[in-house]
């Protein structure tokens, strides 16, 4: 099911974690409006940096998100969030320094650069988090920072 112009639902239900482990990840369909929202999001992201935007993990069920190590509250499992990289536009460090001082402009609630184990990419949620100075961090091993930091 086309969502956007460039974004389907499988798209953003993609699991190699639930495909491996057997789990369903097809989302209600009370989330489907949110899910839309999240996809015109990726949208106004992939015009703004004029590339392909790739979705590495998008809607997690509620399976699906705890087999991750994915927290409770993850706005992945309410439909609102997708982990994104954009390798023809450049590291996931370029992406999250070009989309910060746009996050209001492009309808992102959080923006976050996440470096955990070795992996890097770019979440971004139309949830705005409650904490106003939560809106855009850094995430790395060593743990959570305000703003856009360079990744290790």
């Amino acid at each position: 099911m086309q969502l956007t112009q460039h974004f389907t639902l499988a798209e953003l239900t993609a699991s190699t974690t639930a495909q491996r482990l057997r789990l369903d990840n097809t989302p209600p369909p009370e989330l489907m409006p949110r899910l839309v929202r999240t996809a015109e999001m990726l949208e106004r992201i992939r015009n703004t940096l004029g590339v392909p935007v790739v979705v590495t993990s998008g809607y997690r069920s509620r399976a699906v998100n705890a087999a991750v190590g994915g927290v409770t509250s993850s706005d992945h499992a309410q439909g609102h969030a997708a982990d994104i990289v954009a390798p023809r536009y450049g590291t996931p460090t370029q992406i999250a320094r070009t989309l910060a001082p746009l996050v209001s402009v492009l309808g992102i609630g959080q923006l976050i650069l996440e470096g955990i184990k070795g992996k890097q990419w770019v979440h971004v949620s139309t949830r705005v988090p409650s904490k106003a100075s939560n809106r855009v961090i850094t995430i790395t091993d060593a743990g959570a920072q305000l703003g856009i930091q360079e990744l290790p």
